[in-house]
């Protein structure tokens, strides 16, 4: 779908039509303002992609978000999909670590971590070193693994922390800074000293701002997959979207107003608006924006995304194969297997294979190992299936193999991040109306981009009504 009416002036035009871009635009038309989204792609949505295929359904991108916060459940029913909503199964509670060729559960109480196998005697002993560790110096930055193994040990960054990275960021912890990629954590001790305080200290703030903690929220997606959201939001906006164009330039006028040019159906077309909203791949936003700030496009470059193949087993009848009684599983780096993890799919949520089959997806690649995202799928049909065979016993042939290889899949908040979004910030200041979005700045998951769109959308507004104040020809 995309607008074919459109107009040479507005309130805003947003470049990006992934899942932070059409969120701005929507709060944005709620307010009563002219809004442009402009997407390359013939379809927004950017990595999230659903498909329907031989009675499979197949989320290629994100599969579900957290319910993290009061104001994604009130998004999600303000845009009509309240009763599309499906919540993850119970058992997908249920979440495994892979430690020596055993799929082993990760606890999820203090009660489960005592006794469970994932971790030895020695680790659990360890944990209890945490509250009198001192925090690190506050000019320092670490990376996620020098924090972890300085607060909890080596055994718990390689069998929780690790795992989790991959499922996470397809990320290497060795590289990716605690205070941007897992900032909540990383307060908790710049808060409270120590992350087994925090964390109990730290629920009464989080209850009483209406927050749930990630670990509580609850898991959810749509009967017909993660693009339902999308398609909705993009169902609301009507005319207000334009596919196919293919953005070249932006500039600012002495008079503050954004020029926009791009190229659509052959044509060059140029529109101008009060403000401007980049929501596209640092990639590509760097290069649109390097006649505004040099320092910041830059910086923009330096953000590295992991590539990532995913690739979909699909079961008309049950596979032979371990019991799939949970979320699925995670891979360890130092378990040295060629698979980051695997989601048991049709598991978490009903309708993603037909009644008495199975749906599976895995994933490759990240930035543990890169090239292997890059595999014919033939190679990586055979990779995954001898994998999923030594892992979880699977015997079966699949009935339907899909694929999707995402060059560029998932931003990695790296050390140096935090000074690298403070050059962005920069910039926004030094151009009232200018915001760059997206998932390299906030969260990378769904429900974060759901409330970065809302700041963005709020922060519009007031720019606007800011410069409504302003006399002509003060501004500059």
């Amino acid at each position: 779908m995309a607008g074919k009416n459109f107009k040479a002036r507005y309130d805003c035009v947003i470049v990006g039509g992934g899942i932070s871009g059409l969120t701005a635009a929507y709060h944005l038309r709620k307010r009563r303002l002219d809004v442009l989204v402009l997407e390359r792609a013939e379809r927004v949505g950017g990595v999230i992609r659903s498909e329907s295929q031989n009675g499979f359904l197949i989320d290629y991108g994100p599969n579900s978000t957290l319910e993290t916060s009061p104001e994604i459940a009130d998004f999600v029913r303000e845009i009509g999909l309240a009763d599309d909503r499906i919540y993850g199964n119970d058992s997908a509670n249920r979440r495994y670590v892979l430690r020596d060729r055993e799929l082993r559960a990760l606890p999820m109480s203090p009660p489960a971590f005592l006794k469970s196998n994932l971790f030895s005697f020695r680790a659990k002993l360890r944990l209890l070193r945490e509250p009198f560790i001192r925090p690190a110096p506050p000019d320092k930055e670490e990376t996620i693994s020098e924090f972890v193994e300085r607060r909890l040990g080596r055994e718990f960054l390689d069998y929780a922390i690790n795992p989790f990275v991959a499922g996470v960021y397809a990320g290497d912890p060795g590289r990716l800074s605690v205070r941007s990629a897992v900032r909540k954590v990383y307060q908790l001790e710049e808060k409270y000293g120590s992350l087994i305080k925090g964390q109990f200290k730290g629920a009464k703030e989080r209850k009483k701002a209406g927050r749930t903690e990630k670990t509580r929220a609850r898991l959810f997606s749509f009967r017909k997959g993660m693009s339902q959201l999308t398609e909705a939001i993009e169902n609301r906006l009507d005319q207000s979207i334009l596919t196919n164009a293919d953005v070249r330039k932006v500039g600012r006028q002495d008079d503050g107003v954004f020029s926009v040019e791009f190229r659509r159906d052959s044509q060059e077309i140029a529109i101008f608006s009060r403000s401007l909203i980049i929501t596209t791949p640092t990639y590509i936003s760097q290069s649109l924006l390097q006649n505004f700030d040099p320092e910041a496009t830059t910086a923009l470059q330096g953000i590295n995304y992991a590539p990532v193949a995913v690739v979909f087993l699909g079961f008309a009848k049950e596979p032979d194969c371990r019991p799939l009684d949970g979320f699925g599983f995670l891979v360890p780096e130092v378990e040295r297997r060629k698979i980051l993890g695997c989601i048991w799919s049709s598991t978490i949520f009903a309708g993603r294979a037909p009644l008495s089959g199975a749906a599976l997806t895995v994933f490759v690649g990240g930035m543990r190992q890169p090239a292997l995202a890059a595999l014919p799928e033939p190679d990586l049909q055979a990779l995954v299936l001898d994998e999923l065979g030594d892992l979880m016993g699977l015997h079966s042939s699949p009935d339907f193999v899909g694929f999707r290889k995402w060059e560029k899949a998932i931003p990695q908040y790296e050390l140096g991040h935090q000074g690298r979004i403070e050059q962005v910030e920069k910039m926004e200041w030094r151009y009232p109306g200018l915001f760059i979005g997206g998932n390299f700045r906030g969260g990378v998951s769904v429900g974060d981009c759901i409330l970065r769109g809302g700041e963005l959308a709020s922060n519009v507004e007031k720019t606007l009504i800011e410069r409504r104040a302003v006399p002509q020809g003060v501004e500059d």
